[in-house]
């Protein structure tokens, strides 16, 4: 198995398990402030952006992003807003299918991004209801950051989930 399938088959994976059980303000803040947490013991700095549907729960820039992060925060969470999978995941599965998001959903990448960084939000019982975004690392970083926080979050090992 060639090292994209194990990729592509370890993001399905990470999308069917980190789920959380409610997900409220109190639960966007926690999230924000342990991804804040982590990328600040990394020394990196990135934008982070949480929402419940349309609302913005949380956003924050941190010292040394510039103002392009937050575009490529809103291009990545339009892409898991239409198709309900991160951003990481979708682009590695149309580079495995020589395609693109504008080729397979008609969508122009001025509104949307194949890149790693923003995954969903999911409610067990509920199914998709928003979205965690960072942007401001190479896509893989920025994919595993928010994998990382979620996965303390839901108590799941990191090592049980993460990208090799």
């Amino acid at each position: 198995m060639s090292k994209l399938e194990q990729d592509l088959q370890r993001l399905a994976l990470q999308e069917q398990v980190l789920q959380l059980s409610q997900f409220d303000e109190a639960t966007a803040w926690e999230l924000g402030t342990r991804i804040k947490a982590l990328c600040e013991a990394r020394k990196v700095g990135v934008t982070i952006e949480i929402r419940r549907a349309k609302e913005t729960l949380f956003f924050y820039a941190m010292p040394g992003v510039v103002p392009n992060n937050s575009e490529w925060v809103r291009r990545k969470r339009n892409t898991v807003d239409l198709l309900h999978r991160s951003s990481y995941a979708v682009g590695l599965a149309h580079q495995k299918e020589s395609t693109s998001l504008p080729i397979k959903c008609g969508v122009s990448l001025n509104d949307y991004a194949e890149h790693g960084g923003s995954f969903p939000v999911r409610v067990k019982g509920v199914g998709c209801i928003g979205t965690i975004t960072v942007s401001g690392v190479p896509q893989r970083e920025d994919h595993a950051i928010v994998v990382e926080a979620l996965a303390a979050l839901c108590g799941v090992p990191l090592a049980d989930v993460a990208l090799d």
